[in-house]
């Protein structure tokens, strides 16, 4: 796919029309269209200013094909998670999955976890009650990071919220890369779930104790991979069986 396809790609993901771009950029209407189709490559300063704005790696936007699927996507399953404990934390700032991670980050080696389980997992996910005059006047987002305690694991260090998630079904896809167009990709791994949950009778079934989502970031054999899992029905057979503890 050529730089011009990436950028109209990313534009729609992003549910920005043409003019809107234009304005970003500083450019006219018809020189995003001339970017688009391929007839004039942007400047590299406007290039540096695109992968910005898209939330992607500049090496990416001007050289990978950011529309195939083909090795993004896994296929999506449904799995049985079982019960755990987490630690959790959430914070509204302009860059809240950064700033809440750091911040569990530190509480996981004070509260010795990293030292109990050098591996332990880390999720997260959306905090959905961030008022619009934060976001709009202040560009603030809600996101909320834990851990999942290991058995056996006790800790007193305060900080943070302790909480018990119930077994439960999740429709489960994997991203691979997902933030080489994050604006791209994370979205449409959401979307896929639920065109996959519509096509196949199941449906999202909120209950108290029960995360409606979450993420799940992690290295497999060198590359950066995210699990994106969505509560679905309860079901009578489930396709794999997953235990964070």
């Amino acid at each position: 796919m050529s730089l011009g396809k990436n950028i109209q790609y990313l534009r729609k993901q992003k549910k920005i029309t043409q003019e809107q771009l234009a304005e970003m950029m500083s450019v006219s209407r018809q020189t995003i269209s001339r970017w688009e189709a391929g007839e004039i490559i942007p400047e590299l300063n406007k290039l540096v200013v695109l992968s910005d704005v898209f939330s992607c790696k500049l090496d990416a936007l001007v050289k990978e094909d950011m529309d195939a699927c083909d090795g993004v996507y896994s296929e999506i399953k449904v799995k049985k998670v079982k019960a755990f404990k987490m630690a959790r934390y959430v914070m509204l700032t302009p860059n809240p999955e950064d700033d809440v991670n750091f911040y569990m980050e530190n509480w996981a080696r004070r509260s010795g976890l990293l030292d109990f389980q050098p591996d332990a997992v880390r999720i997260g996910w959306d905090f959905p009650f961030a008022i619009s005059e934060m976001q709009n006047r202040f560009g603030l987002r809600g996101y909320v990071a834990a851990y999942i305690l290991p058995e056996g694991f006790e800790t007193s260090c305060p900080g943070v919220e302790f909480a018990d998630q119930k077994e439960a079904d999740y429709a489960v896809i994997t991203i691979h890369d997902p933030f080489v167009a994050a604006s791209g990709r994370i979205p449409n791994a959401y979307k896929k779930i639920m065109e996959f949950l519509q096509a196949n009778g199941f449906c999202e079934e909120p209950k108290k104790g029960i995360l409606s989502c979450f993420e799940h970031v992690y290295e497999k054999e060198g590359v950066t991979c995210m699990d994106v899992y969505i509560h679905v029905d309860s079901v009578s057979r489930a396709d794999s069986f997953t235990n964070f503890s």
